[in-house]
């Protein structure tokens, strides 16, 4: 047990800290810093695809995420992959999954979260020729056609589904992104549907 002697004196400490002028250092927070980059104009598919994720709740409970892929000039949703946890490494394994299909995309527009500003996603772009293009932070109208687009993806799908569990949700947006791509036509494209857009210029 401490004597009063070797009790420590907290406001003296202070004083004597204060009085010498010793001081800790605060690291300021970095704030990210992304320069503003001019949107290209889109005169083909495959030049620019938009990514980002939406959250939504299963009736059990269990927290649902989806990844969103659309081609900005087209317009047709690429994929809609849902799970409960997607990672950098699953949105490239899904992202080469729509390369198999159809070639890589000129660049890749995002946001800054962590799945699309890792390590492994800027070198697996690096690595297939992608250029990564990040939106400022806080400026959501820098990737607009995706925004855009999950508002529809919400009005539309999310808010108006019952999902009883993970299986269930990935049915109903599949059918979904199928009526979205194939039998809608769309106003920014003339009232066309992706797939004509993508034969018409």
């Amino acid at each position: 047990m401490l004597t009063s002697e070797e009790r420590v004196n907290h406001k003296r400490v202070w004083r004597v800290y204060r009085d010498l002028g010793l001081s800790v250092k605060r690291t300021r927070r970095k704030r990210l810093e992304r320069a503003l980059r001019p949107r290209p104009m889109l005169t083909a598919p495959n030049q620019e695809w938009a990514v980002d994720f939406v959250s939504d709740v299963a009736a059990s409970g269990r927290r649902l995420r989806i990844f969103t892929v659309v081609d900005s000039y087209t317009r047709e949703c690429l994929a809609l992959e849902v799970d409960t946890s997607l990672p950098s490494r699953r949105v490239t394994r899904a992202l080469a999954e729509i390369m198999d299909r159809r070639g890589a995309p000129v660049a890749i527009r995002s946001d800054n979260g962590p799945e699309v500003s890792s390590r492994h996603y800027l070198a697996w772009c690096i690595e297939k020729r992608i250029d990564a293009v990040h939106i400022q932070p806080g400026k959501p109208t820098q990737n607009a056609y995706i925004e855009s687009f999950n508002g529809r993806l919400r009005d539309e799908c999310l808010n108006v589904s019952w999902f009883w569990n993970l299986f269930d949700a990935r049915k109903k947006i599949a059918a979904w992104r199928e009526d979205y791509n194939s039998r809608r036509p769309h106003s920014a494209l003339r009232y066309l549907t992706p797939p004509l857009r993508r034969l018409r210029p």
